[in-house]
């Protein structure tokens, strides 16, 4: 399974340049593209489950044509939006039931056992007969992750995915896509959450402002951090300055004052000390610092 883009523009009837000349590769597994708001990861995502056509620009995605195999590609994804809806009078098992049959499933008895597999999967088969409406807002969102899997699609394709859900609701769905991505199978997940990354994805792709501006395994991004963030114990008085001078990651407070953790090149605190990065740390330091500097 591979996704390959090449030179894909988008721009909007306004002006706007939601994505200037992307070049990706995708491969089996899970890949994350990860951003900020308005960095152009839903129009991406649009574009590749033909809900959009680019400006310019081509993707093949698993030897079909973007523009040309429109309806081949729709038979082989499973895409959840940022925005799911539904139709509110269905029951949550009627509904998925409409989405199985969307997918390709055409007989009524396998249909039905898919049905229940996924209520299952996702935490809902105790309310399979409320009404999708009724359901509270983490709900419809375990509900929309499922009509994007129901039909077994070699392409998945989920935008903001754990909006709305808790904790346990978030690790369940991580544990879902991490046994389907141990199958041929591409899923792309999109988020400005660094933890769904970190923990799920072997390879990634950051977009801001449009542009592609990193890709590779999430430990490369993490790499280029390393020496650039500190841990500081300051006072009231220091942490505004520091605040505005660097990205801060997190403030604690401590019996002394605060214990900051922040990024930067040059760090000119005598008590700093320099801490191991993480993904989380490597996304501020380019997003928050360097970007402002073209340094990257």
């Amino acid at each position: 399974m591979k996704i390959q883009i090449e030179n894909l523009d988008k721009i909007y009837k306004n002006g706007k340049h939601a994505l200037s000349d992307i070049n990706l590769e995708i491969g089996s597994g899970m890949f994350g593209l990860l951003g900020p708001n308005g960095a152009g990861k839903s129009s991406l995502m649009r574009i590749l489950v033909t809900l959009m056509k680019p400006s310019s620009g081509t993707a093949n995605i698993n030897g079909f044509d973007l523009m040309n195999d429109r309806g081949d590609i729709r038979k082989i994804l499973g895409y959840l939006p940022q925005d799911f809806r539904f139709f509110t009078k269905l029951k949550t098992w009627e509904f998925l039931d409409y989405a199985a049959g969307l997918s390709g499933i055409t007989n009524k008895t396998l249909r039905s056992q898919k049905v229940d597999e996924w209520l299952d999967n996702v935490g809902l088969f105790d309310v399979r007969e409320r009404s999708a409406n009724k359901l509270s807002g983490g709900m419809k969102r375990r509900l929309g992750i499922a009509q994007a899997l129901i039909g077994d699609p070699k392409i998945i394709i989920v935008d903001e995915p754990t909006t709305g859900l808790d904790p346990e609701e978030r690790i369940r769905f991580r544990n879902i896509l991490s046994e389907l991505s141990q199958k041929d199978v591409i899923i792309i997940l999109s988020t400005h959450i660094v933890g769904d990354i970190s923990s799920m994805c072997n390879n990634l792709a950051l977009l801001d402002k449009g542009k592609l501006e990193f890709t590779g395994a999430p430990e490369e991004l993490i790499k280029k951090t390393k020496g650039h963030v500190w841990q500081v114990t300051t006072s009231g008085i220091e942490y505004e300055m520091l605040k505005d001078k660097y990205a801060i990651i997190s403030t604690i407070p401590s019996e002394e004052g605060w214990e900051v953790q922040l990024v930067g090149d040059k760090l000119d605190v005598k008590n700093a000390i320099e801490i191991e990065p993480n993904l989380e740390h490597a996304y501020v330091y380019f997003m928050e610092y360097l970007t402002s500097q073209n340094s990257f």
